[in-house]
C-alpha cells in the first residue's frame, strides 16, 4: 500500500528496521509481510510485537517509594505521620517503604502509547483489538498524560534494556500528539514531513553504519572556520550539526538530508533547488575543509515525493565537489539500498 506522501508503505517498515535495530530480531519478521493502509498501523504492530515479548520475559519492575498506614513497622518510620494518626486516634504506624512495582513510568510510556493507538481511527480493528488485549496485564500500571513523559529523564540499566527500542518507538509515535478537547483528550497529529524528515535522516545514517562497516559513519558538530580566540563573536553563530559524515581514508563526504512535499522551489515559473539548503551544504563543507584540501565534498540528498521532476545536479566550487541526488523511496527497498550504494561510491569508491 502506498500512503498519501506516495511512499510505500513497506519500505517506512525496512526504514525503522535500519533507524532501530532490534527490530531486526526475528520476533518481527514477519511484518515486513503484511498489509498496512496506514503509518500508525506499523506502529501498532510494532508495539504489539514488543510489548508481547516484554510480557513473556516479565514486565520491568521498579523499586518505587510508598507511604501508608500499617500495624506493623515496614522500613522507615514517618514520625510526623504517625504524630498525626495518633492525634487522629488511630492505632496505625505511618511508615515509608520501597517496593518493587510495575507500575513505573516506562510500563506507563507503553501504557499510554497504546491507549493513543488504540484510539486512532487510521489503525485497523484487529490491530486495536490485540492492543486491548495487552491492557490486561497492565491493570496495575497508573495511567499518566502527556506532559508527565519527560524522556530525557529515561534511563536504562540491565534489567531494562529491552525497553529502550520500545521507548525510541514510542517517541516517534506520540511526538507532535494533539490535546484535541477541553477534557484533556489526546490524538495523534498526523504524520507529517517533520515526522518522516527525522526518519529519513536516521534511515540514511544507520544504513552506511550498518551496510559499509569499511566506512567511518557518524553525526557530529561542524566547527566554524574562524579564530576561535575571538570569544566574542563565537556566541552568536549558529550551530552546524551535520546529518551524516562518512570518512574513508583522507576523503570526507557530508551528507545533508531533506524531505519535502516539494523538493524544488518555483521563481517565476522556474523551477530552482531551494537555495538556503544550497547555502547550508556549501557552508557545511568549506568550513570543514579548513586546509582547503578539496577532501572533503558535500551532497544535499532529497527523498523522492510524488513530484515528476526530481533534483540532480554536480558541480565544483573551488576545490569541493558537491551533488544534489535524490532518492527515491517508491520502489523495492533493494532497489533503494542500491541508490545509497551508489551515492556513496559518487566520492569514495
Amino acid at each position: 500500500m502506498i500512503n498519501d506522501k506516495g511512499i510505500l508503505i513497506r519500505n517506512i517498515y525496512y526504514m525503522l528496521t535500519y533507524a532501530f535495530t532490534d527490530l531486526k530480531h526475528k520476533y518481527y519478521e514477519n511484518i515486513a509481510k503484511e498489509e498496512f493502509k496506514h503509518i500508525y498501523d506499523i506502529f501498532a504492530e510494532i508495539l504489539y510485537k514488543g510489548m508481547s515479548m516484554q510480557i513473556k520475559q516479565g514486565l520491568y519492575r521498579a523499586y518505587i517509594d510508598k507511604h501508608e498506614n500499617l500495624y506493623t513497622l515496614r522500613g522507615k518510620l514517618d514520625l510526623q505521620g504517625t504524630i498525626n494518626d495518633r492525634i487522629r486516634r488511630q492505632t496505625a504506624i505511618y511508615c515509608e517503604y520501597d517496593e518493587l512495582s510495575v507500575d513505573n513510568i516506562l510500563n506507563q510510556i507503553l501504557k499510554f502509547t497504546a491507549m493513543a493507538l488504540i484510539r486512532e481511527g487510521s489503525v485497523g480493528l484487529k490491530r486495536r483489538a490485540a492492543l486491548r488485549r495487552l491492557m490486561l496485564y497492565f491493570s496495575s500500571v497508573s495511567d499518566i498524560s502527556r506532559s508527565d513523559i519527560h524522556w530525557s529523564t529515561l534511563r536504562y540499566g540491565r534489567n531494562n534494556q529491552s525497553y529502550r527500542m520500545l521507548m525510541n518507538i514510542c517517541y516517534f509515535i506520540l511526538d507532535g500528539m494533539l490535546m484535541t478537547t477541553e477534557a484533556g483528550e489526546y490524538k495523534m497529529a498526523a504524520f507529517s514531513e517533520e515526522h518522516m524528515h527525522k526518519l529519513f535522516e536516521r534511515f540514511v545514517l544507520e544504513y552506511y553504519r550498518i551496510e559499509h562497516k569499511e566506512l567511518n559513519v557518524c553525526s557530529s558538530e561542524i566547527k566554524w572556520d574562524i579564530d576561535y580566540d575571538a570569544e566574542c563573536c563565537i556566541e552568536f553563530l549558529p550551530k552546524m550539526q551535520s546529518d551524516i559524515i562518512l570518512k574513508k581514508g583522507e576523503r570526507t563526504f557530508i551528507i545533508d538530508t531533506k524531505y519535502y512535499g516539494k523538493t524544488l522551489s518555483t521563481h517565476y515559473d522556474k523551477k530552482t533547488l531551494h537555495s538556503a539548503n544550497m547555502y547550508q551544504i556549501f557552508t557545511y563543507v568549506k568550513n570543514y575543509d579548513k586546509e582547503q584540501s578539496g577532501n572533503v565534498a558535500g551532497i544535499l540528498l532529497y527523498a523522492k515525493t510524488s513530484e515528476d521532476i526530481t533534483a540532480d545536479f554536480a558541480a565544483t566550487f573551488g576545490k569541493n565537489k558537491f551533488w544534489v541526488k535524490t532518492l527515491d523511496l517508491n520502489q523495492e527497498f533493494e532497489e533503494i539500498k542500491n541508490q545509497l550504494n551508489a551515492i556513496q561510491a559518487l566520492y569514495l569508491s
